[in-house]
C-alpha cells in the first residue's frame, strides 16, 4: 500500500480527536492516501452516528 506523504504531513489527526473529528479525518485520509483500510470498528461507529459507509 501506498503512502501519501505530502497529504498526511498536511493533515494530521487532531490531538484527543470526537468520534465526529476521527472519521472525518478517515473519510478523507481514504480519499487520498491508501496506506491502510479503515477498521470495522470505526464504520460500526460510522453507521451509529448516521455517516454513510461503503
Amino acid at each position: 500500500m501506498a503512502i501519501n506523504k505530502e497529504w498526511h504531513a498536511k493533515h494530521k489527526m487532531p490531538k484527543n480527536p470526537s468520534d465526529k473529528e476521527k472519521i472525518q479525518w478517515h473519510l478523507e485520509h481514504e480519499k487520498n492516501c491508501s496506506c491502510r483500510v479503515m477498521s470495522e470498528t470505526l464504520r460500526k461507529k460510522m453507521k451509529e452516528l448516521g455517516f454513510e459507509t461503503k
